[in-house]
């Protein structure tokens, strides 16, 4: 099948999909939908053995390379001869440029990814047999470990969907853009990278059709439980399609499904019941006020001031022919990419892409307060943030930059920790399009016994999963790291 061809993809004949549960009287605008979709685990729309078939077979029919080179040789790039930023010759796209930061009493200054535009990150779901399903993308980036990952619907910035490359239109953007064909079930503007990213944010939007849809090759409807599954082994399911699914409203699942796996954890069910007591909004150690009025605090608290600079007057960082880099060795470093993709927009294009020098960790630390499930979350405030703090995940760093250096609280229990306390653990992607092989152990670990909840530093708060829920309708609140490890919970289920 060539790159234009079309099909329709029709519903399947009536019956109970494969791996299907019940959630009797769901109507349309009942979060029980997500749940439903999340608990069917297979699906004759796409069966779960085509699935796996299907991933393999689009990295294999088209024709993807990534050269690692010089940033001096980038074609379409130029290197502001006063300042020094590097930046397309279009003027769109975006900019590497330098940025110097104070948050409270810290100083220090960085090359920073400067995109002032806002993408779509967009997931269309249909319901077959009364089952929710998500069209996702096997979409190459540049910067992925292994070329082909699940993306959403749509993963497009502003310059791309609206033809600035000048290559094939953004299949399927009409369903996201008003006026649409279509009812919108979630839609918020999210942080990315704030380390990397200046005031960096996307639409993650959802929207339901009943149309009839142009299928696609490199396009598959998916229930939300083969993605789930998807999400428990390393670098499938790529960043921006996670950002998404921890914006959906899930409802918790039903008692029989949480209690499924009892051997599995530290203490049986019991894990599953205070999951489901969290999801369904019971009272947390602090009120949804309090928690709104401790990030607020610790915005203050944690000053933040940033000036964009010329990146020739970035403090210790050196620029070769080759790429830019911080003089220690550490942090990351700025190199060149020439990109050939058979089925991109554009078959061909160079751009620089930010390297990270080694694998991080992010994790939550969860326990049950009076019989509630918590994540410990800590308000963190990044070199490139629009807001100032946003909640992060107890543990987010890498842990190489930190030699010779004290570690960060809880990153000693987090990677201590013993098998049965662990109920996720996964390497993910970051962002592709702008990061190269940028990863991060993702993990959600259960706190030891004795774990004292009253015992945390200042800028670290308990939340429960429906507060961290009610906060992601909005932006600028739980971080991209912080997402990708709601999006994990439901494999905790």
């Amino acid at each position: 099948m060539t790159d234009d061809t079309t099909t329709t993809i029709d519903r399947p004949a009536p019956g109970v999909l494969p791996g299907a549960q019940t959630l009797p009287g769901a109507n349309e605008d009942d979060p029980r939908r997500f749940t439903l979709s999340a608990l069917t685990g297979d699906s004759r729309v796409t069966p779960n053995d085509e699935l796996d078939a299907w991933l393999a077979e689009r990295t294999e029919a088209n024709r993807f390379e990534v050269s690692i080179g010089p940033i001096s040789e980038l074609a379409g790039w130029r290197i502001d001869p006063e300042r020094g930023d590097l930046s397309h010759e279009s003027g769109r796209f975006f900019s590497i440029e330098g940025l110097r930061v104070q948050v409270d009493e810290r100083r220090w200054a960085q090359p920073i990814i400067n995109q002032p535009e806002i993408g779509i990150l967009g997931i269309l779901v249909k319901e077959f047999d009364g089952v929710l399903h998500c069209l996702m993308q096997a979409k190459m980036e540049p910067g992925n470990v292994n070329t082909i990952q699940l993306s959403p619907t749509v993963q497009a910035t502003h310059s791309n969907y609206t033809g600035v490359h000048g290559g094939r239109p953004t299949r399927y953007v009409e369903f996201f853009r008003a006026p649409r064909a279509g009812r919108v079930l979630v839609d918020t503007l999210q942080s990315e990278q704030g380390s990397w990213f200046l005031h960096k944010r996307n639409r993650n939007i959802v929207v339901e059709t009943e149309e009839d849809v142009p299928g696609h090759e490199d396009f598959r409807w998916l229930t939300f439980g083969q993605i789930r599954r998807l999400l428990t082994a390393d670098n499938v399911v790529n960043m921006d399609s996670r950002t998404v699914l921890s914006c959906v409203p899930f409802a918790a699942p039903p008692s029989d499904a949480a209690a499924a796996g009892a051997d599995r954890g530290a203490d049986g069910d019991g894990y599953r019941a205070a999951l489901c007591r969290s999801m369904l909004g019971a009272p947390g150690r602090h009120t949804d006020d309090e928690v709104l009025s401790l990030l607020t605090e610790a915005r203050i608290r944690q000053r933040l001031v940033q000036r964009t600079i010329p990146l020739d007057e970035v403090e210790h960082w050196r620029r070769s022919y080759e790429e830019i880099t911080h003089e220690d060795g550490r942090y990351f470093r700025i190199v060149g990419a020439e990109v050939t993709a058979t089925n991109r927009e554009v078959a061909s294009w160079s751009q620089p892409l930010l390297d990270p020098h080694a694998t991080g960790v992010s994790a939550f630390l969860v326990r049950p307060i009076d019989g509630v499930l918590h994540i410990l979350m800590q308000a963190r405030t990044e070199a490139g943030s629009l807001a100032g703090a946003e909640l992060a995940p107890t543990v987010q760093c890498i842990p190489g930059n930190y030699k010779g250096r004290p570690a960060p609280p809880y990153l000693t229990e987090v990677l201590a920790a013993p098998a049965e306390r662990i109920r996720h653990d996964s390497i993910q992607s970051e962002e592709g399009g702008r990061f190269y092989r940028a990863q991060n152990r993702y993990m959600i670990v259960e706190a030891p016994a004795g774990f004292a909840p009253r015992d945390v530093p200042e800028d670290f708060v308990w939340i429960t999963v429906d507060q961290a829920m009610g906060l992601l309708r909005h932006g600028n609140y739980l971080n991209v790291q912080a997402r990708s490890l709601v999006a994990a919970l439901p494999t905790t289920w």
